[in-house]
Parts: structure tokens; sequence; C-alpha cells
């Protein structure tokens, strides 16, 4: 694949500072250098130390990456709720494991999107998952359909600036409108479980509550930092863990699995300085204990 850009600064500077700065990592311009790639400037082929000037063209040329043949491929359906050359946004099913392990590693939904790739040719077949969910959890997840996107968002990813929201069914009635969870997780050791602990790393999660009754909470959520079971571990430590999330103590008589859905996500396109926002529904099992009250 090819990427181009203007160099619309004033001030010389490089080909490697100038695509440091369009958001390309030091990583893969070091795969580049090591002729995996080639770079352009104004059609002529030169090295990530040529110096450029204002309105030149600069162009990033990458080789395809090859198979992962570890990674079986899956024919089965994806739910593509958007897509474009970059990216490919896909609303994943509660039940649905996102990255092959040693109790599926046939049909994840990695396995799902390699699948769709080869079948339409959009894409390298080393997909990135930029975003990932836990089995039990459903909604958005975000794939890089190349490398040099992957490489491309990673910035964002590191520094938290892509909204991600959620919408959550927790035990119990949550009076309050509105609340910050301020608390840090941590591992519990020989156990899958996370937990508020002092020398965990930083979490914030922020909530408003949309509907209640004595026995539910129906929460709007949004995930300020990204670590491992944040929400679960931050609703249960609140004493309202998620309905259906038997490992943090959640009541199983209602729903079979957490009630968490990644409902909806907003990023900045690296590509074109565009926003890009996906929404989705709240899934079936969730609205009918919503609409059962």
């Amino acid at each position: 694949m090819k990427q181009t850009w203007t160099n619309i600064n004033e001030q010389p500077t490089t080909v490697k500072r100038f695509l440091q700065r369009q958001g390309v990592g030091h990583r893969l311009i070091a795969d580049v250098k090591h002729g995996q790639g080639h770079f352009w400037v104004n059609n002529i082929q030169v090295t990530s130390s040529t110096s450029i000037k204002q309105g030149d063209q600069i162009t990033l040329e990458l080789q395809p990456e090859p198979e992962d043949q570890t990674v079986a491929i899956s024919n089965e359906q994806l739910d593509i709720v958007f897509e474009d050359t970059n990216w490919l946004v896909v609303n994943k099913p509660a039940g649905l494991t996102s990255i092959p392990g040693p109790t599926n590693s046939t049909d994840t939904l990695l396995n799902r999107v390699k699948g769709y790739l080869k079948k339409t040719g959009s894409g390298d077949l080393r997909p990135h998952l930029v975003l990932r969910l836990d089995r039990f959890t459903s909604g958005i997840v975000l794939i890089a359909k190349h490398r040099l996107a992957q490489s491309m968002i990673s910035a964002q990813v590191e520094q938290h600036q892509l909204e991600k929201i959620y919408f959550a069914l927790v035990a119990g009635n949550i009076a309050q409108a509105h609340g910050v969870i301020n608390e840090p997780i941590g591992r519990v050791v020989d156990s899958p479980k996370r937990a508020v602990m002092a020398t965990g790393q930083t979490a914030r999660t922020e909530f408003w509550v949309q509907n209640n009754n004595p026995n539910w909470t129906l929460l709007k959520l949004q995930l300020h930092t990204g670590r491992t079971h944040q929400i679960r571990v931050h609703l249960a430590y609140l004493g309202h863990p998620l309905l259906g999330d038997d490992l943090y103590g959640g009541p199983t008589d209602v729903i079979t699995r957490q009630a968490l859905h990644a409902a909806s996500l907003k990023f900045m396109d690296p590509f074109t300085n565009q926003p890009i926002e996906v929404v989705t529904s709240i899934p079936i099992d969730m609205r009918q204990i919503i609409l059962s009250d």
C-alpha cells in the first residue's frame, strides 16, 4: 500500500520527522528502512534522512504484511457497522472471544475478520484489533486493516483519546445521577479477577444513570482509561456489580452474561483528520430486562 502527504509546513525537515508528525511510529519507519517498503519524495525514491521542503509530496510505500499462518480463517458472520480503506468496525456479539486462545483457536473475532478480509481482498491478512472486549461483553470493536493504520492510531490509544461509551445494567438502585470512579486497579494473584488496590494502575470510569428501579440501574459509562475488566471491577467496588457477572458477584437469575455493551466509539481518523463516530443499539437480552419493568 501507499500513503501520500503534502508538506504544508514552511520549516525544512527530514522524511523521518515529517512521518513521525503524521503519527507514523518509529518501529514502522525502521521496518521500511530495513527493506519492508520505500520512501518517496515527489516520485523519487529517497531515504528517511532526506530533507524536504514546503510543498513536497511525501509517499510511504509498505509491503503487505505476510499472512499469520497461526490464525485460522473463519467464514462465520460479522456484523459490520463501518468500513473504509483503513478501518473496520464490527458489533461483536456476547459469547464471541476476541482473539484465539487455548479454548478457542478457530472461531474468534480475529478469525472472522481474517476470513472477511481474505474473501473481500480489502486488507492485510494480519489484521490488528485496536480494541478488545471480554468474551461476554457485546459491542463495538475497532480493527486496523493494515499496519500503517495500526501505527497511526496507536498514539490515540495510548493517550486514551478514543471516546468509548458503554451501557450497563447493574444490581440495585444507584441514586446519584452522575459519578466518577477514580480507583486504581490491579491483578488478583492466581486469579483471572482484578480488584481495586493501592498498588494498581490508575483507572477512571464516569457514569450517568439512565433508568432504574429497586432491582437494577441502567448506566451510561465512559472509560477514561483502559484497564482489564475496568467497568466490571469499578461497579463491583461500588457494591453494584453487573447483572450476570458471576466473576464479580453479579446476580445471574435474569441474564446469563455480564450485562455490558460497548455502544459507541468516536476517534479522529489520522488519515483524514476528520472524526469517525459509530453507534450500535443495546442488544435484545439487555433490552428485555429494561422493557420488562
